[in-house]
């Protein structure tokens, strides 16, 4: 990973907001407000955020101790039909007992202009739904009365939760413009936070120091003679409190980009997490300080470390497996099969077992941690250096500084002299070193026994390789016949396999001549669907009539016919976020196509070579006429995972001249 790269897509911001902070407050709903039919700095905009404001408190009650109390205000603009989902809002909470969270909404209305006069309409029950999502979440949920273009939505809502570890994150930015967004956070003097903003964009930020106190009551029975009475005592105990003010005014819309990881890595936004209380009279107690002590805390756990050391439900059955097997690759592949065909992934993330590896193992059912844990117990039985690697998916964001949540996934690794080899036992199509792409995210945290930690590099380094094979023909008409058959590797083969499962053949057909100028596909096959350490194959014939330009008699040829890329991909002028690809990958084409006798080549497109930055990117076209048959060879070779947003403009410039050149035609006319 470029450290360098890193270091800028965490804590360079391109603006510094000034704003002065206001007092907005709800029920203040202008005419100027519901007269707007666009945003000033957005045209496009569907819906805008006029102000949200959040209050995060940490309050105390005698009988449970401190707990988490959000308070969010927020009014709305709707411009377009297109943005009236912005008149739902969904807030989810925690449901297990000992952390279960609280919402209540209030004060949801909807203004409408009529006849020049402001219309009210408040929300009733029947527009608040309460959802239970997993066995771990609900949301409470809102959908507003009587929206039309141009209506403007208020609502506040409250967040009560005993979960002061880990207060919600806040999102400044959105996919929407925001006018104003201000969060204020308020920490008695006994807790110290870690706190991070992410973003391009740094919020004005102002500290305060507030003199406060807690008010505690205490009750005791005397008994004088023979008259018991009772006595109430309240004592002020005076503390300090940090109020935080976060604010950023006129924050464009953060628009979705091809090949970004997850738009909220790059989206102004905090979020902390609990490191140290210090209580009275008490020795501070230090949570996350450091990554080590992160993974520390939750090797510690019990849904975690100990899961590992038990191997008594699987040691006979285990042992079947491994008869016969001398080597380290034959016991990891073996091993990773029996798991994979043994326990069934139920779509739950997470790095804590939720009913435990044994009962996993006998219903055949578990999360990805159970799984995992199970395969790297497995793997640590059979006398492999296996250890667990914590990660989080892309769709859980990228974790710039150490908290416990940083993480919602965890895989297996094995160790040895040469290399790490990464395995994943809840993916049907993963094989080692090819894992799920919902984890190629960035770095990971492998934890050894001894409870010390490493990073470990997610992303892959060896080259998915997609070659085609594309052979046709044509007639005086215009009419191509011909064959396509594709061998993928490694990733691409893994997201082929995705892709395809469960879906019939007759409609993956059918998608495909509809999405290819209405061709007609024959004698279709695939080989190595289940063969998963062989590259997926795919092969089928075909016919086209509209594939051909006929002009003055001549043909005009794209050389790979439909599958001609025509647009580029990177729009935008320039990029503030890196191109995330994944993985790298090759993309390979061998193309033959036979001249119809009478015909001759008029015009052949010249051989080229591009490069892009040292390498990064290489693309070779090679053309040769042999007697009737015109031989191509195309290639894209991108060398890796991540491109960083400083090398965008030279990447855009070469994905133009590659699609202008395999766009070139071939000239064919008549002798």
């Amino acid at each position: 990973m470029n450290t360098k790269f890193l270091t800028i897509t965490v804590f360079l911001f391109l603006t510094v907001c000034n704003a002065q902070a206001q007092d907005f407050k709800l029920g203040k709903v202008s005419i100027e407000e519901l007269k707007e039919k666009i945003h000033p700095r957005d045209s496009a905009a569907v819906a805008a955020i006029l102000f949200e404001k959040a209050e995060n408190k940490l309050v105390y009650n005698q009988e449970n101790g401190f707990a988490i109390e959000l308070v969010v205000k927020a009014r709305i603009k709707i411009y377009k039909k297109e943005g009236y989902n912005w008149a739902n809002k969904s807030v989810r909470y925690y449901l297990p007992n000992n952390f279960k969270e609280n919402i209540s909404f209030s004060d949801a209305i909807t203004y409408n202009l009529v006849d020049g006069k402001i219309e009210k309409t408040k929300l009733k029950s029947d527009g608040e739904f309460d959802e239970v999502i997993n066995k771990y979440w609900g949301q409470k949920k809102i959908t507003m009365p009587n929206v039309k273009e141009g209506s403007v939505i208020e609502y506040e809502y409250t967040l009560r939760s005993p979960n002061i570890g880990n207060p919600r994150d806040w999102y400044f930015q959105s996919d929407i413009p925001v006018n104003h967004s201000e969060f204020i956070n308020y920490i008695p003097e006994y807790f110290v936070y870690n706190t991070n903003v992410k973003g391009f964009i740094r919020p004005n930020v102002t500290v305060e120091k507030l003199n406060k106190s807690i008010l505690l009551s205490s009750k005791e029975r005397v008994t004088n003679g023979r008259v018991t009475s009772t006595n109430f005592t309240n004592e002020s105990v005076p503390y300090l409190e940090t109020k935080t003010t976060y604010l950023v005014e006129n924050m464009p819309a953060i628009k979705e980009e091809v090949f970004v990881n997850n738009i909220k890595n790059y989206t102004t936004s905090l979020e902390q997490e609990l490191s140290m209380t210090k209580f009275p009279n008490s020795m501070p107690k230090s949570y996350s300080a450091d990554w080590e002590s992160v993974v520390k805390t939750i090797y510690e756990y019990e849904d975690f470390g100990p899961e590992l050391n038990k191997t008594g439900y699987f040691e006979d059955d285990l042992k079947t497996v491994l008869t016969g097997l001398n080597t380290e690759d034959e016991k990891i592949n073996a091993i990773l099969n029996f798991v994979k065909t043994s326990v069934k992934w139920n779509e739950y993330y997470g790095y804590s077992c939720n009913d435990g590896v044994r009962k996993a193992y006998k219903d055949k059912t578990g999360n990805v941690a159970e799984i995992n844990l199970m395969l790297t117990a497995m793997l640590r039985y059979a006398g492999l250096n296996a250890n667990p690697v914590l990660l989080s998916t892309r769709s859980n964001g990228i974790s710039f500084f150490p908290n416990r949540t940083a993480f919602n996934y965890v895989i297996a690794a094995v160790e040895n002299e040469d290399q790490i080899v990464l395995l994943d036992g809840s993916d049907s199509f993963s094989v080692p070193n090819v894992l799920p792409f919902r984890t190629l995210n960035w770095f990971g945290r492998l934890i050894r026994k001894d409870g010390t930690s490493v990073a470990v590099d997610l992303m892959p380094k060896e080259l998915s390789i997609d070659q085609k094979m594309l052979s046709f023909s044509f007639n005086e008409k215009g009419e191509v016949i011909g064959k396509i058959r594709s061998h993928k590797t490694k990733h691409r083969a893994s997201l082929f396999r995705e892709n395809i499962k469960g879906v019939k053949e007759d409609a993956y057909l059918e998608k495909i001549e509809n999405n290819n100028n209405k061709i007609e596909i024959s004698e279709y096959s695939r080989q190595n669907e289940k063969e998963l350490n062989l590259p997926a194959v795919e092969s089928y014939s075909f016919l086209g009539n509209n594939l051909i330009e006929i002009i003055g008699g001549k043909f005009y040829i794209d050389p790979m016919l439909f599958l001609t890329p025509k647009q580029n991909p990177f729009k935008q002028e320039n990029r503030a976020y890196p191109v995330d690809y994944g993985f790298p990958f090759q993309d390979k084409w061998a193309v033959n196509i036979q001249i119809p006798e009478g015909y001759k080549v008029e015009s052949l497109p010249q051989s080229a070579t591009l490069k892009m930055n040292e390498d990064l990117g290489v693309f070779k076209y090679l053309i040769i006429l042999n007697g009737n048959t015109i031989q191509i060879s195309i290639s894209n070779q991108i060398n890796s995972s991540l491109v960083s947003s400083d090398d965008y403009v030279n990447l855009k410039t070469y994905y133009q001249k590659m699609i202008e050149k395999e766009s070139e035609k071939i000239i064919i006319s008549k002798i």
